[in-house]
């Protein structure tokens, strides 16, 4: 075992077991001033290079598709770079990596690695040491595997609850996503690993993915998704930068000058290379003249636009020889910058502590459960629970994950994997679950109970095994996928009928929700108690059993609004769904011209700009089932004394005091607006608290100062209009009950 993995699981080790006080991820040198030396390294290396060995670099491979290309080793992945063996250049194998090493239809036969339970479930402990921790292991896992790229850093904003990829990424606000992916980005690089960051930017459904046109103006993108990424990107350094597949503003990701020359590498200084999404390529010049360093997974594309045609332009002039040796120069930065570039490659696979990192897994998940809904103090359930009924097809085996390429193989096994016979997501999807069994973790929970098991699917057993029982705990999954988005935002396969059902035969029922995201919930009112589990990863059994009896008190905060309506969403089904669906019946009905049935781009308006979730709730007045940021605890804590300060930086000094009779976690939120302004507030701080019963500390936060102000197209940059200001200390994008007002100066920021 190397020296670098040692160290990475020590740091995996000690990180695990780090408290969750303070605030938000400490702030990391910006990537444009560390390690100055090494773009000039990376020059001197590209000025020894022959023209075929620079062309080689900003091209990969696809290795299902790419056998006997390379004398090196192919490990089934994502993908694959040779190196330059004569001037030291390594090997660059890349693997997905959002939730875990992934292995999607297990590519690697027999080869797993730990499931982090989904992103969503990571931004809901509102934490960053967590979301470091989950990178932290990822990183030693995919090192110890022989991977040195990871595609991971998802941080695309939640604009439309039906997203089919919104388990993947980090919520709808952009300073709590960008914080978390930092921090998880950092995690990654810290086994000398390069991470990217995705989607760059606006993929924001998977209905027409790869043909949408997202349509936005400016000063919106730059306040929402945009700074999601600049915060990110600050807080994390990652190597690479991966763009996206769909239009932005009529022109294709992987092919926006916009977003790749002026934002990403001029305003931010980003110094690393921008790779394409894996067939995200439509042209040779104009991609790389736009700021497009590298393509991936060529076998993917309709040519290798990188390879020969690249050449041919650079030979004819069409890209200049600075534009490739740039091309190359970052590229070769950010494996520098990220220590990738100096640490050798093992061998062979490494031993890996899985024990070690389920623990890791199984803290995020116990730290971003979310208990909903806790009437009359249902949960957690005591022990003068004698029957407990166990109801919900898969709880017995199992807990479900997410679809797509952040699959993950995880320890264990799959004891349910079903295939897809149709749809985007079937060459590269399965419905899947780790074998962490609520079911058996109750039990091992609750001794004394006698607890019965019916999969729910008789409806009618259903009831009358409920009906007996002291308490029911009916277990819920929606099953969602990159590559399709849910048609609505129901629970599937009569789920609701069969909750409404046992409740209104045992009052004492308990709902567990493992799903993507927000579902709609008919039966809200007859249930007392609901828990938001998401896709709790491969430890989600004990998790999910520990919020469930009290050993673990509920700290998860919503990161995502749960619409009371899909009605009040910017959006109510997936644009493009229906003219895809038709276009799909009419190629089954002839095969033979199947091919003209395609779907062509069309445009998908952000109306809601950059009001993004919670805020889109509040500039509509409407009133969302559960809000962001929402999150009950088994415990009580009051905010006493606030005193707010202005002037060049707005803050706010609190008490936060236990009041319960528990120990707990808090989640301090600071939201924040114009005084007189119609814009909605939003969240510029939080923090996650630990506190013993009856405990008291003081914090302090301070607001993110482009989340204060406003971006102006006309600077370009940042302004804080000098004036009063409306500070809300709150425990949700909702809460109102502590408002103050302070003046701030005026100030400009650059871009």
């Amino acid at each position: 075992m190397s020296k670098g993995f040692q160290l990475a699981l020590l740091s995996a080790s000690l990180l695990a077991g780090m408290g969750t006080t303070g605030g938000v991820f400490a702030r990391e040198t910006p990537l444009s001033t560390a390690r100055p030396d090494a773009r000039t390294r990376a020059e001197a290396l590209v000025a020894r290079m022959t023209l075929d060995e620079k062309i080689a670099l900003v091209h990969g491979l696809f290795p299902p598709r790419a056998k006997g290309k390379t004398v090196n080793e192919l490990i089934p992945s994502a993908g694959h770079i040779d190196g330059i063996p004569r001037l030291g250049v390594p090997l660059v194998r890349e693997s997905d990596a959002s939730l875990g090493v992934a292995n999607q239809v297990e590519q690697r036969k027999g080869d797993v690695a730990t499931a982090l339970p989904s992103s969503l479930a990571t931004a809901a402990t509102f934490d960053p040491e967590i979301a470091h921790a989950g990178g932290v292991m990822i990183g030693a896992e995919a090192r110890a595997k022989r991977f040195n790229v990871l595609l991971a850093g998802g941080v695309n904003l939640t604009r439309d609850p039906w997203n089919g990829r919104n388990f993947e990424y980090l919520g709808e606000d952009p300073l709590l996503a960008g914080e978390m992916a930092g921090a998880h980005i950092a995690g990654v690089q810290s086994n000398r690993i390069t991470s990217t960051i995705k989607h760059f930017a606006l993929n924001a459904q998977e209905t027409g993915r790869m043909v949408l046109d997202a349509r936005i103006d400016e000063a919106s993108l730059r306040e929402s998704d945009l700074l999601a990424f600049q915060i990110a990107i600050e807080k994390g350094q990652p190597g690479s930068v991966m763009c996206a597949y769909n239009k932005i503003n009529g022109e294709w990701a992987c092919e926006n000058a916009h977003l790749m020359n002026d934002v990403l590498k001029r305003d931010w200084g980003y110094r690393g290379w921008v790779m394409s999404d894996w067939g995200a390529i439509h042209s040779t010049a104009k991609a790389a003249n736009a700021g497009l360093d590298q393509q991936s997974g060529q076998e993917l594309d309709t040519a290798i636009y990188f390879g020969d045609p690249l050449k041919a332009d650079v030979e004819a002039g069409k890209v200049s020889m600075a534009r490739l040796d740039d091309m190359v120069v970052r590229y070769l930065t950010g494996l520098i910058e990220t220590g990738a570039f100096d640490t050798a490659m093992p061998a062979r696979a490494q031993p890996i502590p899985y024990a070690r990192h389920a623990d890791v897994a199984q803290r995020a998940a116990e730290s971003g459960i979310v208990l909903l809904k806790n009437e009359g103090k249902m949960l957690p359930l005591t022990r003068t629970a004698k029957r407990i009924a166990v109801i919900g097809w898969g709880a017995d085996v199992g807990v479900l994950s997410g679809g797509g390429s952040s699959q993950v193989r995880s320890v264990g096994g799959a004891p349910i994997e079903i295939p897809l016979s149709s749809g985007a997501a079937s060459s590269f999807a399965r419905i899947t679950y780790h074998a962490s069994s609520p079911l058996k973790a109750i039990r091992a929970a609750m001794p004394q109970a006698k607890v019965t098991f019916i999969d729910g699917r008789d409806v009618a057993a259903a009831v009358e095994v409920a009906r007996s029982a002291d308490v029911a705990i009916v277990f819920a999954t929606q099953w969602t996928t990159e590559a399709q988005d849910v048609p609505d935002l129901s629970l599937p396969y009569g789920q609701d009928a069969l909750i409404a059902a046992i409740a209104a035969a045992q009052p004492r029922t308990v709902a567990v929700l493992e799903t993507g995201g927000p579902v709609l919930m008919p039966w809200l009112d007859q249930v007392p108690a609901v828990v938001q589990a998401w896709y709790p990863g491969q430890r989600g059994g004990p998790a999910i059993a520990n919020i469930l009896t009290g050993r673990v008190n509920p700290s998860g905060r919503l990161p995502i609004t749960f619409p009371a309506a899909a009605s009040q969403a910017p959006r109510a089904v997936p644009v493009g769904l229906d003219t895809l669906t038709s276009l799909e019946a009419q190629a089954a009905a002839n095969p033979a011209n199947a091919a003209q049935y395609q779907l062509k781009s069309y445009p998908v308006d952000y109306v809601e700009g950059a009001d993004v979730g919670y805020r889109w709730y509040e500039r509509k007045n409407q009133r969302p089932m559960f809000a962001f940021g929402h999150g009950l605890s088994y415990t009580s804590f009051a905010y006493r004394n606030p005193v707010v300060h202005g002037g060049k930086a707005l803050s706010i000094s609190f008490e936060v005091v236990n009041t319960g009779r528990k120990a707990g976690v808090d989640v301090p939120q600071i939201y924040v607006a114009r005084d007189g302004s119609a814009a909605p507030m939003r969240l510029a701080a939080f923090t996650r608290i630990s506190l013993k019963p009856g405990e008291a500390r003081r914090v302090t936060l301070t607001a993110e100062p482009r989340i204060v102000a406003d971006y102006d197209t006309k600077l370009p940059g940042w302004r804080i209009v000098g004036g009063r200001y409306r500070i809300a200390l709150a425990r949700d994008a909702t809460d109102r009950t502590l408002v103050s007002t302070t003046t701030l100066d005026p100030a400009t920021m650059r871009p």
